[in-house]
């Protein structure tokens, strides 16, 4: 029976680029440093962000952007203050998909190897619920 999420892993070009953008973005806390040494496929970082260990590892960058993305959990309250931080890092926000008042809000943007994240303060209930409380839409 699977219990959770274990880790997530992403590859990066630049072990420092994306420390800066865990830690001043996500508030991770780093927890693991392999320095010069390689005990998996290449030099790799461990991160703590909301409880969830986060590995990056050096390699090659994604080649194209997508809408591929990891969600993070964010209060309402918090919108405008990670969007300066993201801002305050050069990393390129991307306009997000209309909503339906009540779904919550995000905040879209790219790291440096084109790695797709979302700050997000709603709920999947919430989300749910407002999407049973409107009526169906009519396609022609």
């Amino acid at each position: 029976m699977i219990e959770g999420l274990s880790h997530m892993t992403f590859i990066v070009s630049d072990l420092d680029k994306m420390e800066e953008m865990l830690t001043q973005v996500l508030d991770a806390r780093k927890i693991y440093d392999s320095g010069d040494k390689t005990f998996s496929l290449s030099k790799e970082r461990f991160f703590e962000v909301g409880g969830l260990w986060i590995a990056t590892m050096v390699g090659d960058p994604l080649e194209a952007r997508t809408y591929n993305h990891v969600a993070f959990k964010m209060a309402p309250e918090e919108y405008e203050d990670r969007l300066q931080r993201i801002r305050a890092l050069g990393l390129d926000v991307k306009e997000g998909r209309s909503r339906v008042e009540g779904e919550g809000h995000s905040i879209y943007f790219y790291d440096h190897d084109n790695h797709m994240f979302e700050l997000h303060s709603g709920t999947l209930e919430e989300r749910l619920e407002r999407y049973r409380s409107l009526p169906p839409s009519s396609s022609s």
